[in-house]
């Protein structure tokens, strides 16, 4: 797998979102966290995948090695140590793909 596959497949689900009004409203955020890491935000509202369960993911490797995705008020959120970032994103992915798949 390509380093960078995750983003650019997310660069791909953002655009297959943009319909004119959507992206005004909704959107991505990636942030950084002061423990230090990573806070990915998704707007789910609006899109296919609104209605859809998400079985959390929580994996805690070593302090420095961590994640925590859930769905929260309509929102993707993964949340990671500073070395999983493609990670979280990858955990979106493989969700939606497991959607796409039904």
């Amino acid at each position: 797998m390509i380093e960078n596959d995750a983003l650019i497949w997310l660069e791909n689900w953002y655009t297959s979102q943009c319909d004119g009004d959507w992206e005004h409203t909704y959107g991505i955020d990636i942030k950084t966290l002061d423990n230090p890491g990573w806070l990915v935000i998704i707007d789910l509202l609006q899109t296919e995948l609104e209605n859809y369960k998400f079985d959390e993911v929580s994996i805690k490797r070593s302090n420095n090695d961590w994640i925590h995705c859930c769905l929260k008020n309509g929102k993707f959120q993964g949340a990671g140590s500073s070395f999983n970032l493609l990670e979280i994103l990858n955990v979106f992915r493989d969700w939606v793909e497991s959607k796409n798949d039904n």
